[in-house]
């Protein structure tokens, strides 16, 4: 079965170009062959062009499904309650459920049973992220401030009882709320997630 040969390509995604290379065929005789795995559900379309093993997809990390939902919108990051969870942040669980900060619009992607979930924010905003490993992901402290910003504006909700400060930069924290706007210092505030000015 050819579809087997697919098990040696060494990426956790691939295009056309690299199943008409494994299987040595041309470049418009694989697309026709991933939509047939597609709709037999041996490969999964993650988006135009890129494709996943339903297989091995069953057993992806999170971290690999984290540069998935880098891969599904781009530009963005791993942010809100998904990377508050991933630095245990907070108590708040989240299965099969990723969240990300992007620039160009808001949108849920559904694959296999898992929601991704993209949330657009102002260009200003879109900064203090980092590459860890092999995706992009907010820092701690913008995490946190992604989701505080967001939900000052009615556009998000998280439980901030669930919040362990104790894993957060302090400093950093305050110094970056002062990017953000007045509306959003003052519901940090609130929340006591910052000292009042």
């Amino acid at each position: 079965m050819k579809f087997l040969e697919l098990n040696k390509i060494n990426k956790d995604y691939f295009t056309y170009e690299d199943i008409a290379r494994i299987l040595g065929i041309t470049p418009a005789a694989a697309k026709v062959f991933a939509h047939r795995y597609v709709k037999s559900g041996i490969l999964i379309r993650a988006k135009r062009g890129i494709y996943l093993l339903r297989e091995k997809w069953n057993y992806f990390s999170r971290e690999q499904k984290f540069e998935i939902a880098n891969l599904l919108q781009v530009p963005s990051y791993i942010s809100l309650a998904t990377a508050l969870d991933y630095y245990e942040i907070t108590t708040q669980i989240q299965q099969s459920f990723i969240e990300s900060i992007a620039i160009k619009r808001t949108k849920e992607i559904e694959i296999n049973g898992n929601i991704f979930n993209y949330t657009r924010l102002n260009r200003d905003f879109y900064k203090g992220f980092i590459k860890q490993n092999n995706f992009f992901i907010a820092t701690p402290e913008k995490s946190l401030l992604d989701a505080c910003y967001l939900m000052a504006l009615g556009r998000y909700n998280f439980d901030v009882s669930a919040i362990d400060l104790d894993k957060v930069d302090q400093d950093r924290l305050v110094r970056e709320a002062k990017r953000f706007p007045k509306k959003n210092q003052h519901f940090m505030e609130k929340h006591g997630f910052i000292p009042e000015a």
